[in-house]
């Protein structure tokens, strides 16, 4: 079996022959239909999440009613993450946990987003979704193909992103200015190359998909699978609510 490696923390190296060579004669075989299937029940279950946080702040006569859910969400969701992350076969649980957290979190900031610039969260969402199945009808049709290069490219730039998300944070505690944050051209710019990095993230997630199936990973790694692709999800529809607020205050 080919190695199968990608950015998202979800596919790490080998992360499919692992499964395979733990798998017992009586499990099930993942499906690419499995891990869809799967996969829109996490988008549910951060739906509902978010509605309910979304809601509470709305009606709140205190903003900040939606601080706990929102930290507690974020706190839950890195646990749940981590737990899958190191035991996939736990991901049966953990995957629908996290999509639950990080609706939360997500409701109570799309919130607060959308409170400073209305109309900015459906957006940010129509954009996401736009992108997801622009990238879903570029890898099926063989228009960008996942080749050894491509892997390896996407690799190297979400590692200069995820340093590039570690100096800033230090950087924020010793001036105002904040790349992350601030209209700049600049940052507006960078917003954009991540969202494309974001972007590329899905076409490795796919091919992952279809490999694990390919090789009749064992059932529990839809739900893994699934989890992966709801990580790279949230992080696209994050820097797009970012990326709208920038533009907003220009």
């Amino acid at each position: 079996m080919a190695l199968l490696k990608t950015t998202s923390p979800a596919f790490g190296d080998r992360i499919f022959e692992k499964a395979c060579s733990a798998a017992i004669a009586t499990d099930s075989a993942m499906t690419v239909r499995g891990t869809i299937h799967k996969t829109l029940l996490l988008l549910l279950l951060a739906v509902l999440g978010a509605s309910y946080t979304w809601q509470l702040y709305a009606s709140a006569v205190n903003p900040g009613v939606v601080a706990p859910y929102m930290v507690g969400g974020l706190v839950g969701g890195l646990i749940f993450s981590l737990i899958a992350i190191f035991s996939p076969r736990r991901s049966v649980w953990a995957a629908p946990l996290y999509a639950v957290c990080e609706g939360l979190c997500l409701g109570a900031l799309s919130a607060i987003f959308d409170a400073q610039s209305q109309g900015i969260v459906m957006q940010a969402v129509g954009l996401t979704f736009a992108v997801l199945f622009l990238m879903l009808a570029l890898y099926r049709t063989g228009t960008i193909r996942v080749t050894s290069k491509l892997r390896s490219g996407v690799v190297v730039a979400t590692g200069a992103i995820a340093l590039f998300y570690l100096v800033a944070w230090i950087a924020s505690m010793f001036t105002p200015v904040s790349l992350l944050r601030d209209a700049s051209p600049l940052s507006i710019g960078i917003s954009l190359v991540i969202v494309g990095v974001a972007a590329f993230n899905f076409l490795l997630d796919f091919d992952n998909i279809e490999k694990g199936a390919a090789v009749a990973a064992p059932k529990y790694m839809e739900w893994y699978s699934a989890f992966g692709l709801m990580l790279t999800l949230v992080w696209l529809y994050i820097e797009m609510l970012n990326l709208l607020s920038k533009l907003s205050r220009r």
